[in-house]
């Protein structure tokens, strides 16, 4: 079989388990999404959102806050908010991962998950699942989520046609993950109808608030939503806008700060194979420290670790290259104490979490590191 006739087969499984998952809602019930609050998961939320509406469906979106997802308190009370004090009639849980656990143990209600993270298990009914995990190349949630519920792919095994509508949300989550050089015709077709420019601009300003130090990327999840395209979303055309600006200024005054830290090298492995580098602000700049170090260190599991982003938290990124696997390195070191919520997930070249401080310091230690890496409890 072809990569294409492999990915023409995949999409048409994705798009059968999706309208599976359509079908048991109950009619007029509305649908609660959950989703990440990256450029990713925004896409992804508002890129299925926006489906749902135009067949005639209600839907309410929530998007997680600093350091939240969808099994912890947080992304409890965030779905109970969206079902009005109630756990939701019908749930979509996107870009946040998939794990065996029920989001709300309490509930029966239909699930469908989108996400292209490594599963950390597989949920029985009455949830669906549409994983990217294991695709090569491995496609954004977003691009999930636009195979999915915009166009069928042709009957010869042709990729689907563009929609107008979605295709641009799938493009912002393409670049989001995967960079100006995502390997999808999608995003190339995107990039040439929106201007590669405008795209960047706006998954730079949507990008930001989450990483901002108040972590809130609910005028980002509103103006994907709101707009139609993704020059309005830069046009400043809407107040959120001009929110994005300020926390892009605050999170590149950060970033630079974060930049002028050194890496400091543990004794695990051949060659001191573990790199840290560590930091302390508010925003979340750890993810872009570990992916410059990355670049220079390319035969280390890099990490950039941030003391400051959560009181009474450590919170880490890790990158390393292609070669290796981070996930299955992580898993190999976890530390007594780590909670699975809070550790080890993501993808297999890019993956992190966040340890208590007691716990870090333990971790951290038996990865070879000194005084220099060990935090004080406040």
């Amino acid at each position: 079989m072809s990569d294409t006739e492999s990915t023409s087969a995949f999409i048409r499984e994705a798009r059968a388990r999706f309208a599976a998952f359509r079908a048991s809602v109950p009619e007029g019930a509305p649908l609660s999404i959950l989703c990440h609050s990256d450029g990713d998961g925004l896409a992804v939320g508002a890129l299925l959102a926006r489906a749902w509406e135009r067949d005639g469906g209600c839907v309410e979106v929530a998007v997680t806050g600093k350091g939240g997802n969808a099994w912890d308190a947080e992304g409890r009370a965030l779905l109970l908010r969206l079902g009005g004090g109630r756990a939701p009639i019908a749930l979509a849980v996107c870009d946040l991962g998939v794990r065996a656990e029920p989001v709300l143990p309490e509930s029966a209600a239909p699930t469908l998950f989108i996400d292209h993270h490594k599963p950390a298990g597989l949920p029985g009914a009455p949830a669906a699942v549409v994983s990217g995990y294991g695709l090569e190349p491995t496609p954004t949630s977003g691009l999930l989520a636009y195979w999915c519920a915009g166009p069928a792919p042709g009957e010869d095994g042709s990729e689907p046609p563009d929609d107008p509508e979605l295709d641009w949300l799938a493009a912002i989550s393409l670049l989001s993950d995967l960079g100006d050089k995502a390997p999808f015709s999608l995003f190339a077709r995107a990039k040439k109808k929106y201007k590669a420019t405008v795209l960047r601009e706006a998954t730079t300003l949507l990008n930001a608030p989450r990483r901002a130090a108040s972590g809130d990327a609910t005028p980002a999840l509103r103006l994907l939503r709101r707009c139609r395209e993704p020059r309005e979303i830069i046009s400043g055309d809407h107040p959120e806008t001009a929110e994005l600006r300020a926390a892009r200024e605050e999170v590149a005054a950060a970033y630079a700060e974060a930049k002028k830290a050194p890496p400091r090298f543990g004794t695990v492995g051949e060659g001191k194979e573990v790199a840290m580098v560590r930091i302390h602000t508010p925003c979340q700049v750890h993810p872009l420290v570990a992916q410059i170090w990355r670049t220079r260190l390319p035969k280390h599991f890099v990490f950039g670790v941030n003391t400051g982003f959560r009181p009474g938290w450590v919170h880490f990124s890790g990158r390393c290259g292609r070669d290796r696997n981070l996930i299955t390195f992580l898993r190999a070191h976890r530390p007594e104490g780590a909670d699975p919520l809070h550790y080890g997930n993501g993808h297999d070249q890019a993956a992190g979490g966040a340890l208590p401080i007691t716990v870090w310091n333990e971790w951290a230690r038996g990865l070879g590191f000194g005084s220099e890496m060990m935090v004080k409890e406040a």
